[in-house]
């Protein structure tokens, strides 16, 4: 949880809003080419120029917890192998035998300090090292320096392991998250969280499908019995760390907050977070102990993406009242992810070349998208080694109006 202090703050801006029936607001409406959703070299450039070199989060500290811990995952048609060592650090690389290109290890995670190839029996440590070739006799020589699997930069802080899928520039988190980002996301204490359940959702393309993760407009229309019930809607509070965004979700309890004294309010018990990891990443909850992190990962096509979707819980899920509540929390996520969103995202993305419309127009009250989009542009048109450094000079904070 971040400090009291920080938490009533934000509430204090939300009670505002909601009083005065407004929400954080950009300056001005955004126009955007529908083209930018169609557009198949456009789409091979985001991947190759911004997933593709920019630090990506590829799993979460709950996932791979202790040495021999390992998580195998494709990602953007990358095969990763990310393992953590005897010594406690987690490494990544990619997941394919270097004898004749087999993968070490199916998707998901496991337990093991050595990895050994399916297909002839090479085998390697998990530092990568090539420590086995299977009958050496028969084969030939082999100098097993030469041999050891492809490594990928990677680094772990606040409960997350980022990669950096091509390239052997180290990562540096520091000026990724900023100073005022890595500090709040250290008071979390995501490394410490369990994971409950995982799943992969099929979706529309990926920026279809992550713009809905960046407003709250359609709650009201879309989530009628699902999140609107509880939540507010065209209702945020926004802030921009470099192209990374904490936006604020308000209860519709919020309001019972009018009368009470500010020192014995539970923000956490009114409000919801959504941090966000430029370009993919939401991550939503938090406050109250538990927390849903979707990784939004472009599909084979520029029209398909995956999402996936893991629920984590501050505490192990031991009671049947609260194995209960949980599997009921995942049911909502899924059912308004998958059966909303995702649903009528299809529908936006089959529609997109009908010609009704050139642009997509992001209202003033659609800050955080705005400010998405506008970070994705800024990138694309910039060329750097390492774009966590230049990205924080490039990218505009939210245009907020006064």
């Amino acid at each position: 949880m971040i400090e009291r202090a920080q938490a009533v703050a934000l509430a204090q801006r939300a009670l505002i809003h909601l009083e005065q029936g407004t929400t954080d607001q950009a300056h001005d409406i955004l126009r955007v080419p529908v083209s930018d959703y169609l557009d198949a070299g456009l789409w091979h450039e985001e991947i190759d120029r911004v997933f593709k070199r920019v630090p990506l989060m590829a799993a979460l500290t709950a996932e791979l917890p202790r040495p021999g811990d390992y998580k195998a995952v494709d990602m953007l048609g990358v095969p990763l192998l990310l393992s953590r060592g005897r010594d406690g650090l987690v490494r990544a690389f990619l997941n394919v035998c270097r004898h004749r290109g087999a993968q070490l290890c199916p998707a998901g995670t496991g337990t093991r300090h050595r990895f050994r190839c399916p297909y002839h029996a090479w085998v390697y440590d998990d530092r990568g090292a090539l420590v086995a070739v299977h009958r050496p006799h028969t084969f030939g020589d082999v100098e097993a320096g030469d041999f050891g699997l492809r490594p990928l930069p990677a680094a772990e802080r606040h409960g997350f392991v980022w990669v950096r899928l091509t390239g052997a520039e180290p990562i540096d988190l520091d000026a990724w998250l900023g100073e005022e980002y890595g500090t709040e996301l250290a008071r979390l204490d995501l490394a410490a969280w369990h994971v409950y359940e995982q799943r992969e959702l099929p979706g529309p393309g990926w920026k279809v499908a992550y713009d809905g993760y960046l407003e709250n407009y359609h709650v009201q229309a879309l989530h009628r019995t699902t999140f609107a019930p509880t939540n507010t809607s065209n209702l945020m509070v926004v802030d921009a760390f470099g192209p990374h965004q904490r936006i604020l979700y308000p209860s519709k309890s919020l309001a019972s907050l009018r009368d009470v004294p500010e020192s014995e309010w539970d923000p956490a018990a009114h409000c919801g977070t959504v941090y966000t990891f430029f370009p993919n990443v939401s991550i939503a909850g938090t406050w109250d102990g538990h927390a849903v992190v979707s990784q939004i990962l472009p599909g084979p096509t520029p029209g398909q993406s995956r999402t996936i979707q893991t629920v984590l819980t501050r505490e192990p899920c031991e009671s049947e009242a609260e194995r209960a509540y949980l599997a009921e929390f995942s049911e909502l996520l899924r059912r308004g992810v998958l059966e909303e969103d995702y649903r009528t995202g299809a529908q936006v993305q089959a529609a997109l070349g009908s010609g009704a419309n050139t642009h997509f127009v992001f209202g003033r009250n659609e800050l955080a998208l705005q400010h998405h989009h506008r970070s994705l542009k800024a990138l694309l048109g910039h060329d750097t080694a390492k774009p966590e450094e230049a990205v924080r000079e490039l990218v505009d904070t939210p245009r907020t109006a006064d």
